[in-house]
């Protein structure tokens, strides 16, 4: 009787199929980033390390800013109802969202995907949604990984990690330093809840029948700031920012004003999103809402009263900023003042 040979495909492993999709990602990123950028032809995809080229940036005194993220256990609802096409723009959005808050242009960005077994048609889904978001971001996919882990993850489930990184000038920075008192907070609202807050989400929904409407709001992307904040950052608009993740506003504001300043907020004024008015109906505090969602506010801006027309003029109507509070002096950070309306 001939002895198994062993091979690491019989432990789980596809390298060739692993290499197909390297392949499909070489070819779809090249196609990309000529597309974007004409003087920038190398094709990272498959080299031990990527290269990005910032010659032709011409930005004096620049900073490099870094950033890393996931998309939490929104994973498990994108898997489960199928839609497996936008996550990557969540992923996307969750790092480069936070580049912005430095008032920093995202350059490029590499993913990690590990999953139990490697399947095309599942990664092309994904990638599709990571390629997208670099687009809405005006950034390049430049490199990334896919780990294929038989044995620590389970039947169909997988993971993303993302990396992003973005440069702006030293006189260009948005820092909590530059904000004073009498400012005014803007929200800006969000697409949904964005990825934040799902394993509250998921264990409110063993308990509830979805609708389809419900469940289309569950699975909305995460919205994307990217391009209306530079050109804010560009014309000197705004002093500082916060991007309202995990913690919601309460947690976020607090981390882009100095100690000496109080962010006055008054949540009468905060546009609650219907989605969160569903789960609020699902018996959760408003402490607990607060702190665990964005609530309808998925970024913030601190400016002058005098900027907020001219601010609002480079948004879409959908997206359009609104007053919510203002900073005045004072030892505590945060104050609240009334109720969110559901």
């Amino acid at each position: 009787m001939k002895k198994k040979l062993y091979s690491y495909k019989n432990s789980g492993v596809n390298i060739s199929l692993g290499n197909k999709f390297v392949s499909h990602i070489s070819k779809i990123t090249k196609k990309n980033v000529k597309k974007a950028n004409k003087n920038r032809e190398q094709n990272n995809i498959g080299s031990f390390g990527s290269s990005y080229d910032i010659s032709s940036l011409n930005i004096k005194n620049p900073l490099i800013v870094s950033c890393t993220d996931g998309v939490g256990t929104k994973l498990e609802l994108s898997e489960k109802y199928n839609q497996l096409n936008t996550i990557g723009i969540d992923l996307v959005a969750m790092c480069v969202n936070d580049l912005i808050v430095q008032g920093a242009k995202p350059l490029f960005f590499l993913d990690y995907i590990a999953i139990d077994k490697i399947k095309l048609s599942k990664l092309k889904k994904i990638l599709a949604g990571i390629l997208k978001g670099c687009k809405l971001a005006s950034c390049d996919l430049i490199g990334g990984e896919t780990a294929e882990m038989p044995g620590i993850y389970k039947k169909n489930k997988f993971d993303l990690a993302g990396f992003s990184t973005g440069i702006v000038s030293k006189k260009k920075i948005l820092k909590k330093e530059n904000v004073k008192s009498g400012d005014v907070i803007l929200a800006i609202p969000s697409s949904g809840i964005h990825s934040n807050g799902y394993s509250l989400v998921r264990s409110i929904l063993k308990k509830n029948k979805l609708s389809y409407k419900i469940k289309k709001e569950l699975l909305k992307p995460t919205k994307i700031y990217v391009n209306e904040i530079l050109r804010l950052c560009k014309r000197n608009l705004i002093h500082s920012a916060a991007n309202i993740t995990g913690g919601g506003i309460v947690e976020n504001i607090t981390r882009s004003i100095p100690d000496n300043l109080s962010a006055n907020i008054d949540l009468s004024k905060i546009k609650v999103l219907k989605i969160f008015s569903w789960l609020k109906s699902k018996n959760i505090s408003d402490k607990e809402m607060l702190r665990t969602f964005n609530c309808g506010v998925g970024f913030c801006l601190i400016t002058k009263k005098n900027n907020i027309k001219k601010i609002k003029s480079y948004f879409p109507r959908s997206f359009f900023p609104y007053e919510i509070g203002y900073i005045s002096k004072g030892k505590k950070k945060l104050k609240l003042y009334n109720k969110l309306k559901w």
